[in-house]
């Protein structure tokens, strides 16, 4: 339907809302199906059709042709059509009863779900339940974990640290500064096996530990650059160390904005000391529990999987020599990580999920 063409208005009965509005709040829908429940319900709400696109994030005609299969099938049209090939053999109650297993129980015998146990408790095979969780995304095996910050002012460091991120000030420095601590030297037990037609590469589980060092380390956030040096410990003395060392590497013109963490070195009172003096620093502290806003964290993953985690190191002089080496590589051909979620975005994000546990009952 081209835009400028005159569209029928959507009307619902009192059921058919009840169940667009299921949909739309039942944790278990697809998102897919709910964001069309999501669609019609706004457009029988009279907002236009483009601004139901906007809010959903999707294109004009994609609003559009839910809307239209909805007035043609009613409810039924905002269900997956048909695919071709040969005919299913596995109805839609056998699916949703897997998936309501999956999602709102666990076996007796276990806390969670495999192939097997849930073939046995359906009558299905093992390949049709991983068929079934391949096509829904479901992975019972799996687990992650998160933190919730109970910050105060959690919304406004948020807004002020990604604003940094988004649109840096101009005439200065934006620096994500933090330390890698604990960086073990390790040494395998046995030689390495390098890696083979068929094989790869093997360490011996075990290994010998040569000390450690404490990596400290400014991103710049404009350009990619990293200001980084080693200590062998990790206390106020050599942070204030290190931000000497920041302090010769910017020109003096410009001021410096430091992204930190809430690590009780950056707050001592030497450093505040230190920064009084320097009027041009200003600190920016993240929220509690959110060092994921810190972006130097992102190159501390880069350095961890391509020279830590599976480097050889007999003292901590090759560990620190190694992390050197791989500043300058790094610095020579510079890429600025790019960060692309707005503070608004991130802070629906997250309300999202804490909506998400409280409707668990935590």
């Amino acid at each position: 339907m081209a835009p400028g063409r005159k569209i029928p208005p959507v009307q619902i009965t009192a059921e058919e809302r009840e169940t667009l509005e299921r949909w739309t709040r039942r944790p278990t829908t697809a998102q897919g199906l709910a964001r069309r429940a999501r669609v019609v319900l706004a457009s029988a709400a009279g907002t236009p059709i483009l601004h139901v696109a906007q809010a959903e994030g999707i294109s004009w005609a994609t609003a559009q042709r839910w809307r239209s299969r909805f007035l043609r099938h009613r409810l039924d049209g905002l269900l997956d059509e048909p695919r071709p090939g040969a005919p299913r053999t596995i109805k839609d109650a056998a699916v949703e009863r897997v998936i309501t297993l999956t999602l709102e129980s666990t076996p007796v015998d276990a806390t969670h779900w495999s192939t097997r146990s849930m073939a046995r408790a359906c009558g299905l095979s093992q390949t049709a339940v991983a068929r079934i969780w391949r096509a829904f995304a479901l992975q019972p095996h799996r687990v992650d974990t998160f933190k919730l910050s109970k910050d105060p002012l959690f919304v406004e460091k948020v807004r002020d640290i990604v604003g940094l991120y988004l649109q840096p000030p101009d005439r200065a420095l934006v620096l994500s500064v933090d330390e890698k601590s604990q960086i073990q030297a390790l040494d395998r037990s046995a030689p390495v096996l390098p890696m083979r037609p068929g094989q790869p590469e093997r360490h011996a589980h075990d290994y010998i530990r040569h000390g450690t060092t404490t990596l400290f380390a400014a991103l710049d956030v404009r350009t990619g650059r990293v200001i980084g040096e080693c200590h062998a410990r990790h206390r106020a003395h050599e942070f204030r160390r290190f931000l000497d060392t920041i302090d010769a590497a910017v020109p003096p013109h410009l001021d410096v904005h430091l992204i930190l963490d809430n690590y009780a070195t950056h707050k001592t009172a030497r450093i505040r000391r230190w920064l009084a003096k320097r009027p041009r620093y200003h600190v920016h502290f993240t929220p509690t529990s959110a060092s994921w806003l810190n972006l130097v964290e992102r190159w501390f993953v880069e350095l961890t999987e391509k020279q830590i985690r599976r480097g050889i190191h007999r003292s901590t002089r090759e560990l620190v020599t190694a992390i050197e080496h791989y500043l300058a590589i790094t610095n020579h051909s510079a890429k600025p990580f790019v960060w692309s979620k707005t503070a608004d975005e991130i802070l629906a994000s997250v309300a999202r999920f804490c909506e998400r546990t409280s409707y668990s009952g935590h």
